[in-house]
């Protein structure tokens, strides 16, 4: 029997963990409150975006494909909802990814119908602006849904044609993620959507911290992820950022869907690197000190803290942590005030 979508869905290796499909136990305690699920087809995602496991074009079948670099077991949905309803304390919210596949469209809003009438929980989509239309986002919220997650993952045009449009075979058009996007507001509204964007696919620091400003002028957020290479993708030779780099632009997207800070507030170099935050060195040490902008940015939970923290997802458990699953702890900032101008 084909293990697909509706019936079945891929879980990450976390939520698994969570869930207690998977033994395991997470570096330093971490906890997962969103349980993360992936829509699964024989025939695959129809993307060929460099840097993604789920790649037409990475070698494999796509059943046994990783994505993030970690296994994503099947289970039924039945089975899912049962162990969600064992451990509804620890969870805040669940987020169904859709992946470019023509039948997602339907079984999402299935999905997320089902899961709305069994459990009391939010429930997040992280949509594929490809294969939709306005009608399919007011079906979602119809359905349950009440957030919206769009991975633009590139920060400029030419990055995103380069890396996941015409020039690799790939379907999809920077245009139409932005105008779902702004559907997507509209529909669910002021910041009950944002985008997944990846730091270091080859934009300059200005570049990225545009991108962001854009986002959160429209009204809605980002979320940051850190580029880490992945087994035989068009990308899995290509370095990660370094770290300071990512430390800047966690700072600068924390200052800027705070409200705090903005664009024409910061200072970049001829090269385009951050220089200068454009604030009281003692206001921008607290919030350093409060150890916020590095801590994973995701949709919260009903107590309003963030619940899709998504641990290890983009670097590997142990010393070198870019999204921090917790609060950072003194001796996690003291290591973060270093990095933050390699």
């Amino acid at each position: 029997m084909d293990k697909e979508s509706p019936e079945y869905l891929r879980t990450s290796l976390a939520a698994a963990m969570t869930l207690g499909f998977k033994n395991g136990r997470f570096y330093r305690n971490a906890k997962l409150p969103c349980i993360n699920v992936l829509l699964t087809y024989n025939s695959g995602c129809a993307g060929n975006c460099g840097y993604c496991g789920l790649s037409m074009r990475r070698p494999g079948t796509y059943k046994d494909k990783s994505f993030i670099r970690v296994e994503w077991p099947i289970y039924k949905l039945t089975d899912i909802i049962k162990k969600i309803s064992e451990n509804n304390d620890k969870v805040k919210r669940i987020c169904i990814s859709m992946i470019t596949n023509k039948r997602a469209i339907k079984d999402t809003s299935k999905i997320t119908k089902t899961l709305k009438q069994n459990l009391d929980i939010p429930i997040s989509l992280l949509i594929s602006p490809t294969i939709m239309d306005k009608k399919d986002l007011l079906t979602f919220r119809e359905n349950g849904a009440d957030m919206i997650g769009i991975a633009v993952d590139c920060a400029t045009p030419h990055l995103f044609e380069k890396i996941r449009g015409k020039t690799v075979k790939g379907p999809h058009k920077w245009e139409k993620y932005w105008e779902c996007y702004e559907e997507s507001l509209e529909i669910f509204g002021k910041q009950k959507a944002g985008i997944h964007i990846i730091v270091g696919l080859g934009e300059t620091e200005r570049e990225m911290i545009e991108t962001i400003q854009k986002s959160y002028n429209m009204g809605g957020f980002t979320h940051l992820f850190s580029f880490f290479p992945e087994n035989d993708s068009l990308l899995s030779q290509h370095p990660q950022p370094p770290i300071g780099q990512y430390r800047r632009i966690q700072i600068a997207r924390f200052l800027i869907d705070e409200g705090i800070a903005s664009l024409e507030n910061f200072s970049f170099d001829t090269k385009g690197m951050l220089t200068c935050f454009g604030m009281a060195d003692e206001a921008l040490s607290k919030i350093i000190e409060s150890g916020k902008p590095f801590m994973t940015s995701g949709c919260p939970g009903r107590d309003g803290e963030v619940a899709c923290n998504r641990p290890y997802a983009n670097c590997l458990p142990g010393p070198e942590i870019r999204n921090y699953p917790f609060h950072p702890e003194k001796e996690d900032i003291q290591k973060i005030n270093v990095e933050l101008w390699q």
